[in-house]
């Protein structure tokens, strides 16, 4: 039987290749993107309550209305955005499974899709896999500031949908007031839409705010956003999450969603339904991952990486080109095998591989994590 494969080019992503690497040799692993660390007790303890009180059939396919509320109340406290739980708000299987949804309900074979790279490799293959065109940006270190000027040149009448990512992963930068308008701007008038992954909006440094496309009115009606409870909340494999979006733009979506997934795991969204009561469960995470990205910058003193800015998610990238001019993916296995610790080569989230010898660390890991990895790391 002959196979026509549909991502002929998609292999094993590089986090499971780099955390596969860093189990074979025991390395610390600051490669992959979740915590090693538990989950709030109270969360924890009231998901095994709604468990035990038999709360564990379907829920609603856009989610229990409770959670909705409890999302809608957040937004708007956050953003100042008026937002209608029962049309505009459908809780998603996580995030990535939000943003193919998203994908899936409007771009149609043909369809140009901007994404701004490096870029979580989740986007391109559900661009293609839907028949879509990917025509990539790229982002350059140290700052990774987008030009819009030369986003808006990329625009054709084919262009579809722009995906932007703030704070950013892999680059920990993110996107300003400015940025934000002169997106709105470039947009204004089009059938382009956006879609702002959001995953990170608690996650974001130095008293700055996060800049939702929520907060944008024009832009929020063209928009799509996707968030994360397993990011927010340290529980990245209860992979929930949610999507806010117009009514006309939702309606389209739970087409999707509602034969994608259908409906998410009821005890969690009723865990989360009241554990989001108390704002500050949400709002004390600033301060909670500057104080671990903090540490790594102290503990990563001395050693011949050099940091590059940091203003939110829970990653930073380092600049190796004073110790080594390996090509990343070379030098971030070596890491692994002669030195224990797991990185990710940012070259991995280039289409085009491109290589300015620069490594991602992941810094939600305990004290002691970061300690150790930065004791081994000052040895390279």
């Amino acid at each position: 039987m002959q196979i026509f494969s549909k991502l002929p080019n998609v292999g094993t992503t590089i986090f499971s290749v780099m955390s596969a690497l860093a189990n074979e040799h025991g390395a610390i692993n600051l490669s992959q993107g979740f915590p090693n660390f538990q989950s709030p007790q109270r969360l924890t303890d009231l998901v095994c309550h709604y468990l035990q009180a038999g709360y564990n059939q379907y829920a609603p396919m856009p989610g229990l209305p409770a959670l909705r509320e409890a999302i809608a109340q957040k937004a708007g406290q956050m953003y100042g955005a008026t937002v209608d739980p029962g049309t505009e708000i459908t809780v998603t299987a996580g995030a990535t499974q939000a943003i193919y949804c998203t994908i899936a309900a409007f771009v149609r074979p043909g369809d140009e899709v901007i994404l701004l790279e490096p870029a979580y490799d989740c986007y391109r293959p559900a661009v293609e896999v839907n028949g879509g065109i990917p025509v990539i940006y790229e982002l350059k270190a140290p700052d990774y500031k987008v030009n819009w000027d030369h986003v808006e040149a990329l625009l054709t009448p084919a262009t579809r949908m722009i995906i932007i990512n703030t704070p950013h992963n892999p680059t920990g930068s993110t996107l300003k007031t400015t940025d934000m308008l002169a997106l709105q701007q470039l947009t204004f008038g089009t059938d382009i839409l956006v879609l702002s992954d959001e995953v990170y909006e608690h996650l974001i440094y130095d008293d700055a705010a996060h800049q939702s496309v929520l907060r944008f009115p024009e832009l929020r009606s063209r928009s799509l956003a996707a968030y994360s409870f397993g990011k927010t909340f340290h529980n990245t494999g209860w992979k929930i999450g949610y999507t806010i979006a117009p009514p006309d733009l939702t309606a389209e979506f739970r087409k999707v969603h509602q034969y994608n997934t259908f409906a998410v795991h009821r005890p969690t969204q009723h865990a989360l339904a009241d554990y989001l009561a108390d704002s500050s469960t949400y709002e004390s995470l600033p301060a909670f991952y500057q104080q671990k990205r903090d540490l790594l910058l102290e503990v990563m003193q001395g050693s011949r990486f050099r940091p590059l800015p940091c203003k939110g998610t829970y990653f930073c990238n380092f600049d190796y080109s004073a110790i080594s001019d390996e090509p990343d993916r070379v030098f971030a296995r070596r890491l692994i095998t002669e030195y224990g610790v797991a990185a990710i080569p940012v070259s991995a989230f280039y289409t085009s591989g491109r290589d300015e010898h620069i490594i991602r660390l992941c810094f939600a890991k305990t004290e002691a994590t970061l300690q150790a990895a930065g004791e081994r790391l000052r040895k390279v």
